[in-house]
């Protein structure tokens, strides 16, 4: 009976009256994917991964666990760049994971097309930052992926990351008495040095080391170490025998080698790429400050003093004259306010360190040193504008930018989750 249960819904009976089954999209050993439709109307499409119950009986405890391991991950991550997890389905011979549609294809294949098998550098950063952004939003929330690879990173309509497939990752549970990973696993040519050498390791260390491999494919079109014998590989990886064309800036040369350091203790964190130089280079929404860095990619910017307010720009922010209800629910959700006391040079980094745990990038204006974290799907980056109130106060305006002003991205900001990180240390009074 489950069997013709599962046959009919391959034509297109609905699945437990919730989803419509379409056409293949992939196969691996225990699990197909179905492009489907929810029965639910205005409902987008979505992924259906289909697991046999018998086969994943037959092939051992493991990969029940793997299975297990995965929807627990995925439930627990709600991030733009991260294949969000819809609902977990099944019936007596069946297992139904509904997924979020990622119709651009995996990152490799994407590469595959392209005559050079390389991105421009510019392109290389947007694609690198979103996966940046969705690792350093995992492992705040405890989760080590440790299988990162261009296959296991799709593309949705727009082109927009989506790290996928985490039946090989690691929760807090999952760490020993030591406060580490013993397990060995991954794809060898993505894999860390102490992770193929079955050394108790970081899994956050070890997802860099993996971002490390998968820059250098971006920029140069060809894996960094690729051997079929594993020990010749963890030799290459050690003695970091591996060249970079010609054409890769110094800035992305230097990013490169600080991720594919076989010493983790030294190796560049994941939480620490935000910051580097070579973000700095393009990710600019303000053209004054992307002149000057594009000049002098590699000098930091010093800190300009905010412009003081005036009596007339004070009165207008009152909250009894805020007009903004006239312009709708969306300014409303995309702007925020608040007043502080704490030093200029302390706002920023206290919001740099919120964005690098909640899983944003920030941008400054007018001048403000602005620090990249990474980003959130439909919206460019939260851009922050610090005015004089007084010598001792002030007004911090902060505007989510990019998508559309009626998208959903603003409206699932977490403006709650920011106010908790800031706390009273730094923030005075919120404005409205």
């Amino acid at each position: 009976m489950a069997a013709t249960k599962s046959k009919a819904a391959k034509k297109g009976a609905p699945l437990l009256g919730k989803y419509e089954l379409g056409r293949l999209l992939g196969r691996g050993t225990f699990a197909k994917v179905y492009h489907a439709r929810s029965l639910a109307p205005g409902a987008d499409p979505v992924a259906v991964k289909v697991l046999d119950k018998p086969d994943l009986a037959a092939a051992g405890a493991g990969m029940a666990t793997r299975v297990l391991r995965e929807v627990a991950a995925m439930r627990r991550l709600r991030h733009p760049n991260v294949l969000r997890l819809h609902e977990v389905l099944a019936t007596r011979s069946k297992v139904y994971l509904v997924m979020e549609l990622a119709p651009g294809g995996d990152l490799l294949s994407r590469l595959a097309s392209l005559p050079s098998r390389r991105l421009p550098e510019h392109a290389a950063q947007r694609v690198f930052l979103q996966l940046v952004s969705a690792l350093i939003y995992c492992h705040a929330r405890g989760v080590s992926h440790r299988d990162v690879k261009p296959q296991n990173v799709l593309l949705d309509a727009h082109g927009n990351l989506k790290v996928s497939d985490f039946g090989l990752a690691a929760l807090p549970d999952s760490l020993r008495d030591d406060g580490r990973l013993h397990t060995a696993c991954g794809t060898p040519a993505f894999a860390a040095p102490e992770v193929l050498r079955r050394k108790a390791y970081d899994g956050a260390k070890a997802d860099a080391w993996s971002c490390g491999v998968i820059l250098f494919v971006l920029l140069a079109g060809h894996l960094p170490f690729d051997d079929s014998n594993i020990a010749d590989m963890c030799r290459k990886a050690h003695r970091r025998e591996y060249a970079l064309p010609r054409w890769v800036s110094q800035p992305a040369r230097r990013l490169v080698s600080r991720l594919l350091d076989p010493n983790p203790a030294t190796r560049l964190a994941v939480a620490e790429l935000a910051t580097h130089p070579w973000f700095k280079r393009s990710l600019s929404l303000d053209s004054q400050l992307g002149s000057l860095l594009g000049g002098q990619p590699e000098r930091e910017l010093a800190f300009q003093a905010p412009p003081p307010l005036n009596a007339f720009d004070i009165i207008s922010m009152s909250p009894g004259l805020d007009l903004s209800g006239l312009f709708g629910e969306s300014k409303r959700r995309r702007e925020k306010r608040f007043v502080t006391t704490a030093s200029p040079e302390r706002t920023v980094e206290r919001l740099g360190q919120a964005g690098a745990k909640l899983g944003y990038f920030m941008v400054g204006k007018k001048g403000v040193e602005r620090l990249p974290l990474g980003g959130l799907s439909g919206l460019v980056a939260m851009s922050m504008e610090m005015s004089e109130v007084s010598p001792s106060m002030m007004l911090v305006e902060l505007r989510l930018e990019g998508g559309d002003d009626g998208d959903g991205g603003a409206e699932e900001f977490g403006w709650e989750e920011l106010r908790a990180e800031l706390g009273d240390d730094v923030v005075m009074a919120w404005h409205g």
